[in-house]
Order: C-alpha cells, then structure tokens, then sequence
C-alpha cells in the first residue's frame, strides 16, 4: 500500500468537517425555523406558543440567535398530540402545569371531562347524520314531480326532516 492510498481524499475530509459542524450545531441547540421543520409547525407558532407561556424563550448570546434545546421539540410535541385530543391551549397549560408526576388525578380529572365532551360531540354529529340522511332520502322521494326540494325546503325554513 502506498502513502497516497492512506490520505484521506477531499470527499471524506469535507464530510468529516461537515459532520464535526452538524455535532456542533446539536450540541449548541436548534435555530427556531429547525425547531419549526423538526416538529412540523411554523415559526410563528412557536412564537405564540411562547407569547402565552407554553414554552420558554431560550437566550441569546450576544449578536446570536437563540438555540433550542432538544426537550423545545418535547414540549412541542406534547402540545400538539394534547391539541389532537381536543385539548384547548388554556387546558394544555394546566395539564403542562401537572407535568410533575404528582398530579396524576388532576390529569385523570381533566381527561374525564375532556371525554365528556368529545362524547357529546359524538351525539351531537350522529344526530346532524341522521337528519341529512333523511333529507337526502326525502330528495330522491320527489323525483318527477314540480314541488320545491325538501332539503332546500328544510334549510329555508330552519327544519329537521
């Protein structure tokens, strides 16, 4: 083997550079657009999540942009699956504020009412079916004839059919 063949080439030195900066990078924490793309929200949501208290304005070093950590991409996606689950922001908050470990009744507490809810919205969206079929069903009830369509009719007038 010659010398030559245990140089390292260009390629490989410029990936190991490029790799030293991206540990750098991680080390030193996330820019909020990074933080954004991680966690797939935009800049500006962050922002407002930090204006209302959600998460932490991390600080600058002089003349620098503000790096965050990687428990940013944590919080965030707590907040974001406690919003899929119908969670408001005022009650991500208060379930933020539990976070401890010793408030576990007080989360189940907040899930039970959470589930109340969404139960109602259950009823509430098989009631809204039920009607539309019947309109649909009485649409197709009128065929051939001059009368005016009972699904217009019905919403004309504000009427369950």
């Amino acid at each position: 083997m010659s010398a030559k063949s245990k140089m390292p080439t260009v390629p490989a030195l410029t990936a190991a550079v490029q790799s030293q900066r991206g540990d750098k990078q991680r080390a030193e924490g996330m820019t909020i657009g990074m933080l954004a793309t991680a966690v797939g929200v935009g800049v500006e949501t962050i922002r407002y999540y930090q204006r209302i208290g959600l998460m932490s304005i991390p600080e600058r070093s002089y003349g620098r942009v503000r790096r965050y950590a990687s428990t940013s991409i944590e919080r965030l996606h707590f907040i974001k699956h406690a919003q899929q689950l119908g969670f408001t922001l005022e009650e991500v908050a208060h379930l933020l504020h539990l976070e401890d470990g010793t408030h576990c009744a007080e989360a189940r507490e907040l899930a039970a009412h959470k589930l109340v809810a969404v139960d109602q919205k259950l009823n509430d969206l098989h009631a809204m079916r039920d009607v539309l079929a019947k309109l649909i069903a009485a649409c197709g009830s009128r065929r051939g004839t001059k009368q005016s369509c009972p699904l217009i009719e019905s919403l004309a007038r504000n009427i369950g059919a």
